[in-house]
């Protein structure tokens, strides 16, 4: 599912948080069936994190934001956490 693809590109970054290029970088990188130029799937990730309770958008930090750059960071809500480490997710 989208979901654990989200999950398993969060659990590789640096302290499981990754904003989402950063998540699309990285399953286009690990499946490579996965079109970077193609929208779809890219706003169906989108559309996931926004929606799934198993996710958490982080607030902005003044010490990482830059002027240029509006994408938030998100992790795994706690709760989820052991289910993505175990590999069990399921919605």
């Amino acid at each position: 599912t989208y979901a654990s693809l989200i999950g398993q590109a969060i659990m590789s970054s640096p302290n499981q948080k990754a904003q989402l290029s950063t998540i699309c970088d990285w399953i286009v990188e690990h499946y490579p069936n996965f079109d970077r130029t193609d929208q779809r799937w890219q706003n169906s990730i989108r559309h996931n994190l926004s929606l799934q309770k198993c996710f958490v958008k982080l607030p902005h930090s003044p010490a990482t934001s830059t002027t240029h750059s509006k994408s938030c960071f998100w992790t795994i809500h706690e709760d989820f956490l052991e289910s993505f480490i175990n590999g069990e997710f399921i919605r």
